[in-house]
């Protein structure tokens, strides 16, 4: 894998880029996927439905994943479509396509509004009811993380480092955020995440920030990973993995990093622990579960940051950010497969697919049912019973 990374580092500085794509894919990796081995099923899992959602994410190094909201699911492409569905059947309730847009960060919705970011730098917004557009705004660089929706604000993440709040009712900036982009990152951006009355954002520095929800005045940070190296590519320190707020803790990851606990309001630390990932975690009441950057998937007790298993059998399978549905983690990996862990023991318990195609995006989870979206555009409901 190192050397697959240096190659693109060197091609990207070539280039004069400074942003690549994590997701190599099966020819490139150095180290080849782990076949997958035959169990025998614990859990009973459902197809409800599949359909699909133009080119998915693409190639743009996009993380799309859908966004449930009561009983409808919407969903966006990077060929330009975006849908509300009824989340049950998968049934089509509208429809719009802005001509010549390429999404590639959202879509995030409320019962009011659904808004999603371009690959132009733009952010559009949207009727949840009909699909009418409400408004549109130019922002400073491409989206390619969904956007996070309040009642105060939407917060945004612009590649270029800086985190805007919108004003819902209209686009119109109410304030931004800044901090410096190095000159090599991995391509992706974490997700902001609003509660508490703050915004939080993990950064391409290995920085974790909180600022103000009202104003975006930093409240604090912290380091989550400290780039540490001879080369460029050996101090990549991104923290582009997805967070969860629960509780009054908030949860984070970074590449060649740690995962760890804080106290939301003041950032005062937990716990930390040394695993490196690019995708992130997810949270249940006692259990904190994340995908390796190597594809081990490691399961941390929530309060102390205690290690309670982890599961080998899916390295270097590029697996997407896990969900908690019930008693059970679920990730998706570059071959299309979804798995069901166990999360008492790490052990498999269940196995579908959505395609042939990576599923890069974290599942989505409402009650029972989990939402996956394929990087190329393919959708699936699963009902675990």
């Amino acid at each position: 894998m190192r050397r697959a990374i240096l190659v693109l580092a060197v091609v990207s500085l070539s280039l004069g880029g400074c942003n690549w794509l994590k997701s190599l894919g099966k020819k490139d990796n150095v180290e080849p996927p782990t076949e997958l081995v035959e169990f025998t099923p614990s859990v009973s899992v459902q197809k409800l439905w599949s359909g699909s959602i133009g080119k998915g994410a693409g190639k743009s190094g996009a993380r799309m994943n859908p966004a449930v909201v009561g009983d409808r699911l919407y969903v966006a492409s990077v060929s330009g479509e975006l849908q509300a569905l009824d989340a049950a059947s998968g049934r089509r309730l509208w429809s719009t396509n802005v001509k010549k847009m390429s999404w590639s960060g959202g879509p995030a919705a409320t019962a009011d509004i659904v808004v999603v970011g371009a690959l132009n730098g733009q952010v559009h917004a949207f009727s949840a009811a009909d699909g009418s557009e409400r408004w549109s705004v130019q922002l400073s660089s491409e989206i390619i993380s969904a956007p996070a929706i309040s009642d105060e604000v939407i917060a945004v993440r612009a590649q270029d480092g800086r985190l805007y709040g919108l004003d819902p009712a209209n686009g119109s900036r109410r304030w931004v955020y800044e901090q410096a982009v190095p000159v090599l990152s991995l391509r992706g951006n974490s997700p902001p995440l609003i509660g508490d009355g703050f915004v939080f954002d993990g950064y391409d520095s290995g920085r974790l920030v909180s600022v103000r929800e009202t104003d975006g005045a930093a409240a604090w940070t912290q380091v989550l990973s400290a780039g540490e190296g001879r080369t460029e590519v050996e101090r990549l320190a991104d923290s582009d993995g997805q967070l969860v707020l629960d509780n009054g803790e908030l949860f984070a990851s970074s590449y060649n990093g740690q995962i760890a606990s804080f106290h939301a309001e003041s950032g005062r630390p937990f716990w930390a622990r040394d695993v490196s990932s690019f995708a992130g975690l997810a949270v249940s009441a006692t259990t904190v579960v994340i995908s390796g950057a190597d594809g081990t998937v490691w399961a941390f007790d929530r309060q102390s940051g205690a290690n309670l298993w982890k599961q080998d059998g899916l390295l270097h399978r590029w697996l997407s950010a896990p969900a908690v549905v019930g008693d059970y983690a679920v990730v998706g990996d570059l071959d299309g497969y979804v798995h069901w862990l166990k999360l008492s023991d790490g052990s498999f318990a269940a196995r579908q697919r959505v395609g042939k195609k990576a599923i890069e995006s974290a599942p989505v989870v409402s009650g029972d049912v989990v939402y996956v979206e394929s990087a190329n555009g393919n959708l699936a409901a699963f009902r675990t019973q």
